[in-house]
């Protein structure tokens, strides 16, 4: 669509959808006209997907004036072996859902937390299937790992790669830029094993496809170790459903999944502490948009 067109702004799947126009408009806009549009009055809602530091400062400036908001923030989640977590049948969900979009996505399952009797196993098994990973052009149909968004966040992910060696993780494979690219800035698969749980990339977002594999002693070391972060926005949970579901209700993550993964927009999602306010999807994620408003008709004097 040209710009000036009576389309220009709308969509083209919500023309094929046959929506009116002006339900679904698209601003482009700069830091400072973005900006302008939180502060406004006139925006009754404010729904917001990205960082914490910039959440933060859409909520300091939404609440102020009383307006509603929602945030999806960060995440650190974790996917969880029980001691009789079957790693077949998990390696699927891992390989789509632990570094999707080259990790630069909010829910990846960038922790995984392991029985210590099968911490070999389970990094060896893992490790594996994402080495063989093909990095490179996004637009061909086999590339599994695209590049990192820009330079600074190249940068960024490569200073936590770098932290984690420092603070004496072991990288079983990748840890380095891949090179071989003629453009873009790619990072190869890196998983990290005897990953202590205080260190920086066992707590921090990387927003990259890093993935660490931390040792759990018991069933309460393993929940409190995935508790034991500033997010709380999803979780996965491998072995006996009856035993996955009462360890979930222990998770303080928005959504947690048993012995795989989905996108469920049916099912409400956002995040606990660091991760959000709200929830998207779902009904939840519908009343998260409206007003409640009551009108009440006096009952005759009796």
């Amino acid at each position: 669509m040209k710009p000036g067109s009576p389309d220009w702004g709308r969509p083209e799947c919500a023309l094929e959808a046959g929506l009116p126009a002006g339900v679904i408009n698209v601003v482009l806009a700069d830091n400072d006209g973005s900006a302008r549009l939180v502060a406004s009055p006139d925006i009754a809602k404010v729904s917001f997907t990205g960082s914490v530091g910039t959440g933060s400062q859409i909520a300091a400036v939404v609440s102020a004036r009383m307006g509603r908001l929602t945030l999806e923030m960060g995440g650190k989640s974790a996917a969880i072996f029980l001691p009789d977590g079957d790693v077949e049948q998990a390696m699927p969900t891992l390989e789509q859902f632990t570094m999707p979009f080259s990790g630069q996505f909010c829910f990846s399952q960038t922790r995984i937390l392991v029985p210590k009797a099968r911490e070999a196993e389970i990094a060896e098994a893992y490790a594996a299937k994402v080495a063989a990973f093909k990095v490179g052009n996004p637009w061909e149909p086999d590339t599994r790992v695209g590049p990192i968004l820009n330079r600074r966040q190249f940068d960024k992910a490569m200073s936590y790669i770098a932290q984690g060696i420092e603070d004496g993780a072991e990288i079983v494979t990748g840890g380095r830029a891949d090179t071989s690219q003629p453009t873009g800035n790619y990072i190869l698969p890196t998983v990290f094993r005897n990953v202590r749980h205080d260190i920086t990339i066992a707590k921090e977002e990387i927003f990259g496809p890093v993935v660490t594999i931390q040792a759990y002693e018991d069933e309460d070391d393993a929940v409190a170790i995935a508790n034991d972060t500033d997010f709380g926005l999803s979780g996965s949970i491998f072995g006996n459903p009856e035993r996955a579901f009462a360890v979930a209700r222990r998770i303080r993550t928005g959504q947690v999944h048993i012995n795989g993964m989905e996108l469920a927009p049916s099912a409400p999602f956002g995040g606990f502490k660091m991760s959000g306010i709200g929830r998207e999807g779902g009904p939840e994620g519908l009343e998260a948009f409206l007003e409640i408003k009551a009108i009440l008709f006096p009952s005759p004097a009796m």
